[in-house]
């Protein structure tokens, strides 16, 4: 899988991706995070954006960082349904991690392809946010996500790591 830097042309389709992965949270019944509008173009162009390109060179998944805080903050992160359960979201992630600054995200707490799987790939639930941290979550707040929902996690860089 090559993972390398979105071209503009590719936005609009990456806002394809993420709304196609929304749609399992219909399964958990949370509809309302599926019927959710993805990133604007505006906000992905303001954000450093990788691909995960697939066999017809096109995009199948996509992650959004920006520095919060001195750490590298997912925004976004998703994966075409067609392609879920590759592996393809932990290598984004580990391709951003190589810089070797300190990742961090927010995610809902108990949807299993959320903070369980980030645990996974070693994240931990930080009970502290930074301010910037803290003004996305009262952002994310004030857009009707729940914060009792919600969790806040951290991914050390690897010399870091306990």
């Amino acid at each position: 899988m090559l993972i390398r830097l979105a071209q503009p042309a590719e936005l609009p389709y990456l806002r394809e991706i993420e709304k196609a992965s929304g749609e399992p949270f219909r399964d958990v019944g949370m509809p309302e995070i599926a019927d959710d509008d993805p990133m604007s173009l505006e906000a992905l162009a303001e954000h450093e954006v990788w691909v995960a390109v697939g066999e017809q060179g096109v995009p199948v998944a996509f992650i959004a960082v920006g520095d919060v805080d001195g750490a590298r903050h997912v925004h976004q992160i998703s994966v075409h349904p067609s392609h879920a359960r590759q592996g393809i979201g932990a290598a984004l992630i580990e391709h951003v991690r190589r810089t070797g600054q300190t990742l961090t995200l927010t995610t809902f707490r108990d949807v299993p392809w959320n903070a369980p799987y980030y645990e996974r790939l070693g994240f931990r639930s930080v009970t502290e946010t930074s301010p910037g941290l803290a003004e996305i979550m009262r952002e994310e707040a004030s857009r009707g996500l729940d914060p009792a929902t919600r969790v806040a996690m951290v991914l050390l860089p690897a010399q870091e790591r306990p």
